[in-house]
């Protein structure tokens, strides 16, 4: 298409008055169109011309990147009631005030420290009242610490619901930010936001109850078992601060108060025995074991039954939990501490261990070895006697671990002096059950192993030398019998590939159209090349040939199994709304037709 002066001119004015503005006039349009006219002669194109519209812009188009996922935020900090009224007044100093005035103004302080801050949503809010809170806070701790008669009647009440507003809370739930479990021994814990204050809560209420002036009888009505349940639910909490303090302030509480001491232990039980077979998940068990150790510290012998049952359906079973590394030194403290008071528990603990030995994890192993020597330390040689069997066998089994950290850590044993005096009085019965697996492990790959091997052998020598000798023929001779039983068994298969091959059968097997798997095609096997070859393989493959021919007749077409595809959505939509292009194909019948045509 062709345009003249005037379409052009007609249309660039057009095309002007359409971008330029919506309101041009006839002389904007007749300048354009002068303009145009202007440029035109100027440039060496005739009149006559073909003139092709301008090109479009093209616009560039920004790469956003990949979508973006919405990841499960995780909560840096408990939720707390923030008060509404949180306009705090600076009271005097309980120092300044007169004797008669000190305990109603202690009174206002404690009052004035249940006003909850936020210090998550907004930290730089109330800087000027938070300050007043922690002066109050301060000056509490040190007039409680350095003077004696303060802590009154009155005193209790104000104090333990202080301690309860400001710390029992609900705890955050425990993730990752990518909305995983959270993992103790991989992650870093969430500190708590509002830890300036809490900190002066929990050290006031510990001096509170270590203060001389402390009445148990007293403070009872109000430390009860409902504040006992609140107190334990925070040890969850994933700060390692606050669930020391706890720790401590349990403590005090379960040796002040004589009648909450069945109730804490069952409570704790309980959470244990949640953590063993429900959650797997809790950041206290540490904290909690240690108070353990000290409360089993000062068991009265002989011990209840409740002690014995708690050993063995929860110190036991706290063994197989996946984060044993977490809170091992404590559990094993305990379980120690237990057999010094009672050594006829020996026994069932060690069966225990060995119940719950890890059979692919290493570094637990290797946990499981450390607290087998602490309680071989311990160990009366009475007992020792009970056990020595199934335990030198396993340990002949960690000697012989490719890991070497397990075949160190076992070897080391043998540095123990106790453990070797316990040895040497039964070496008839240890000897023969760990020198296969030493002479055995002397081929070990690391070189370290090779000295300590060397080391448990010399003093096996040592012991008792006729024993060692006697060993030694006696694996000598077992490694002989087993060189001869696999020559015996390859004279075996020997003797059955001969007759295989003089059966007049096998030329007619060999000879048989065999088909493969797909039925698609059938070959003969020659029997000249195969009776050379090897006639081992040539049976296995007729075995397998013959095992498919009976699973699958000949008459019966083989039926192909769609696979399962997986449930994605969006593919399933995508599959539903595919459409072939068969409309748009034309199939070889179809293109001859037409040329023929």
């Amino acid at each position: 298409m062709e345009y003249t002066c005037e379409e052009d001119e007609t249309s660039s004015a057009t095309t002007t008055k359409t971008i330029g503005s919506a309101k041009s006039t006839g002389k904007e349009s007749t300048e354009n169109a002068d303009n145009e006219a202007a440029k035109r002669k100027n440039s060496s194109q005739p009149p006559n011309a073909e003139v092709h519209p301008p090109p479009a812009a093209i616009s560039k188009f920004k790469y956003p990147g990949p979508p973006h996922i919405k990841k499960d935020k995780r909560q840096n900090s408990s939720r707390f009631n923030v008060s509404k009224n949180r306009e705090l007044q600076k009271l005097p100093l309980l120092k300044d005030a007169t004797p008669n005035e000190r305990e109603e103004l202690f009174v206002q302080k404690i009052r004035q420290c249940t006003v909850l801050f936020d210090f998550v949503q907004d930290p730089l809010s109330d800087l000027k009242w938070k300050e007043v809170k922690r002066a109050a806070l301060n000056e509490m701790v040190e007039y409680v610490t350095q003077n004696r008669g303060v802590i009154t009647e009155a005193i209790y009440p104000e104090t333990i619901t202080m301690y309860a507003v400001n710390l029992f809370r609900t705890l955050p739930p425990s993730s990752n930010p990518s909305g995983a479990e959270f993992d103790p021994e991989e992650d870093e814990p969430t500190l708590e936001a509002a830890w300036p204050h809490l900190q002066l809560v929990y050290e006031f209420f510990l001096r509170f109850l270590e203060s001389p002036d402390f009445q148990p009888n007293t403070a009872k009505r109000y430390i009860d078992q409902k504040f006992v349940l609140q107190l334990l639910d925070l040890f969850d909490s994933e700060d390692p601060r606050e669930r020391d303090f706890l720790k401590t302030i349990l403590h005090r509480i379960y040796g002040k108060f004589l009648g909450l001491r069945a109730f804490i232990r069952k409570h704790i039980n309980n959470i244990f025995y949640s953590f063993i077979y429900e959650t797997e998940h809790h950041n206290g068990i540490a904290e909690l074991l240690e108070i353990l150790g000290s409360i089993i510290n000062g068991f009265a012998l002989p011990l209840k039954e409740e002690h014995k049952i708690f050993l063995l359906k929860v110190l036991l079973p706290l063994h197989k939990v996946k984060s044993l590394s977490v809170y091992h030194p404590q559990l094993a403290y305990c379980v120690v501490q237990f057999l010094e008071k009672d050594p006829s528990l020996t026994e069932q603990v060690i069966m225990g261990l060995l119940k719950f030995w890890p059979k692919v994890h290493s570094p637990k192993e290797v946990m499981f070895l450390n607290e087998l020597e602490e309680i071989l330390d311990v160990i009366e040689p009475a007992e020792f006697t009970k056990v020595m069997v199934p335990l030198f066998k396993q340990l002949a089994k960690c000697v012989s671990s490719p890991h070497f950290q397990v075949a160190e850590r076992a070897l080391y044993f043998w540095n123990n002096e106790y453990i070797l005096s316990l040895i040497s009085d039964n070496v008839s019965s240890i000897m023969p059950l760990m020198f296969p697996a030493l002479y055995k492990s002397k081929e070990h790959w690391n070189k370290t192993i090779h000295g300590l091997i060397y080391n448990a052998l010399k003093l096996f020598m040592e012991m008792n030398q006729k024993l060692f000798d006697d060993c030694t023929q006696q694996y000598k001779a077992e490694r002989q019998k087993e060189k001869e039983k696999l020559k015996q068994r390859d004279e075996a298969w020997n003797k059955i590939n001969t007759l295989a091959k003089d059966n007049p059968q096998f030329k007619n097997l060999l000879s048989a159209p065999v088909t493969d798997s797909n039925d698609s095609t059938s070959t003969a096997l020659g029997p000249s090349n195969e009776e050379e070859g090897d006639v081992i393989t040539t049976m296995e493959k007729l075995q397998a040939e013959a095992k498919d021919l009976k699973k699958k007749p000949r008459d019966k077409p083989l039926l192909r199994r769609k696979s399962e595809l997986p449930h994605d959505m969006s593919m399933v939509r995508a599959l539903e709304t595919h459409k072939r292009a068969d409309d748009f194909l034309v199939t070889s019948s179809e293109s001859n037709s037409v040329n023929s045509n």
